[in-house]
């Protein structure tokens, strides 16, 4: 079978070196393997999604000196595809409407003698009113239906526990499908047979796994992979004043040698599981 790989970021700022990390080993992943690499632009968020952030992503990568084997897919023109999956869950009667604000799940989530880490299901099995909602999964229904899962990380079995997610929400009030419907809709849709991402991902891979499942999809191989972190230990991220890749090129740096040295090992990664 022909290996399948995809870097598929989100338009909502610039990449840094983290993000040229994952990009490079999942390029790399493929390449190795006579395989094919994809990009895919995740903008299903309309209201922090920007235009000249693709532009600045597709830059980025070929400063790296990273190719792509197909046209870039973009979430935005695939709403037809992640309706038609929430309608099929709703169908199976594993959906319910959240009424939630942020403010009351995260009064809720933190009250004391009670706390918990996921939504405590306020609205499961509530009536329905004219007011903004969005899709949550019932995730001990969608468990029970599913059954026992599993999944291979760097070829290793990892037992399945979406149950420790909670009710995951599968379509916001402001975007029509979360990031774990629409990635585990596309993935499927674009023959990906590869994941290569961050290990920051490791616990959304609980819930792609029970999507697959409901919505009888092919499951792919998984590769988890440590975050680079910078010289304070923390993973590198736009708030840690990781560089942008652009102010990069913009400083006259030479991308391929960026590349070589990430291919090297430079940089420090975290551990994970």
């Amino acid at each position: 079978m022909t290996v399948v790989t995809r870097f598929a970021p989100s338009p909502t700022g610039r990449l840094h070196l983290g993000h040229a990390w994952s990009a490079i080993l999942s390029h790399d992943f493929a390449r190795a393997r006579g395989g094919r690499f994809l990009l895919r632009i995740e903008d299903i968020d309309g209201t922090r999604s920007r235009a000249e952030h693709v532009a600045t992503i597709v830059e980025d990568l070929r400063w790296l000196g990273l190719s792509w084997d197909a046209d870039v897919v973009f979430q935005s023109a695939r709403l037809a595809r992640y309706a038609a999956a929430l309608a099929r869950l709703r169908a199976m009667g594993l959906l319910y409407r959240c009424y939630c604000t942020r403010a009351e799940i995260a009064e809720a989530m933190s009250a004391p003698h009670g706390a918990v880490a996921v939504y405590p299901g306020t609205c499961r099995g509530a009536p329905e009113r004219d007011a903004p909602f969005c899709w949550r999964i019932d995730m001990a229904a969608a468990v029970e239906r599913a059954g026992a899962l599993d999944w291979t990380d760097h070829g290793r079995p990892i037992v399945a526990d979406p149950a420790a997610q909670g009710d995951v929400v599968l379509a916001r009030k402001d975007a029509p499908a979360s990031y774990h419907l629409a990635v585990t809709v596309d993935d499927a849709a674009q023959g990906v047979s590869d994941v290569v991402r961050g290990v920051d991902l490791f616990a959304a891979t609980h819930v792609h796994r029970l999507l697959q499942a409901l919505l009888d999809l092919p499951t792919p191989a998984y590769h988890h992979h440590p975050l680079l972190a910078g010289a304070d230990g923390e993973r590198l991220a736009k708030r840690h004043g990781a560089p942008a890749l652009a102010a990069m090129r913009a400083a006259g740096e030479d991308g391929a040698a960026v590349a070589a040295r990430l291919r090297a090992g430079v940089g420090v990664p975290t551990s994970g599981p």
